[in-house]
């Protein structure tokens, strides 16, 4: 008996090994007060599409250890964890994935806090039990604002320093003036994206999000830079 507790505490005792992936993947998407209730669906939809793909899909087996790991994050003046850390190693995975992205309500709310949910994001990794090769933070939204909280350039350097790389995907609105004349383009290169391989992709409209957000994913998963957007900063 003596030995049965002995061992016992020993299992108890000994922390649990870290789970190895090829990526943590923190999906960071805009919630605050200029994405309404049906451009919240439409992007999770976008992103539900994007996982279950087959090129996605395909990208995640070619990796080292086949799996990923990726949580949703809804980020506004709050952030709030839509679906949890996930690994994905298959289309079955991936459909789960999909599934719980669609189903719960709403829950970020507020002006933009952009340095907050970079921060956000680095926690999410530094506290999970997944051991990844790579760490990135994946950011989107529609502007480059931040009402409360953390600086961007504050929580960006944070980030950074820990090894993590942001990219990003600026949703670009009908009167944005476009990257040569400083618009979101422009401004998510110069202010959000960093670390090794940092890019961005954009979506130059709501229709071709689901398709940006694809592209993004295989970029990402498979460790491959679109050479214009490259920074390493």
């Amino acid at each position: 008996m003596t030995r049965y507790f002995l061992a016992l505490w020993l299992l108890l005792a000994t922390p649990a090994l870290a789970q190895d992936t090829d990526l943590e993947l923190v999906l960071l998407a805009d919630a605050s007060g200029s994405i309404d209730a049906r451009e919240i669906a439409f992007q999770r939809q976008g992103y539900a599409e994007a996982i279950t793909d087959p090129d996605v899909l395909r990208a995640i087996s070619n990796t080292a250890y086949g799996s990923i790991a990726v949580t949703y994050v809804e980020w506004a003046a709050n952030q709030a964890t839509v679906v949890d850390w996930t690994l994905i190693d298959g289309p079955d995975s991936a459909q789960a994935f999909a599934d719980a992205l669609l189903a719960p309500p709403r829950q970020a709310y507020g002006r933009n806090a952009i340095g907050a949910a970079l921060l956000e994001g680095l926690r999410l990794m530094e506290t999970n039990d997944i051991d990844g090769w790579r760490r990135v933070i994946d950011f989107s939204g529609d502007s480059v604002n931040n009402y409360t909280g953390p600086g961007i350039a504050e929580a960006r350097a944070t980030v950074l320093a820990a090894g993590v790389t942001i990219n990003a995907l600026p949703i670009l609105r009908p009167d944005d003036p476009g990257r040569a004349m400083g618009g979101l383009e422009a401004a998510y290169e110069e202010q959000i994206i960093g670390g090794m391989g940092a890019f961005v992709v954009t979506a130059d409209s709501r229709a071709s999000f689901a398709e940006a957000v694809r592209r993004k994913l295989i970029l990402e998963i498979s460790g491959t830079v679109p050479a214009p957007t490259l920074a390493a900063r």
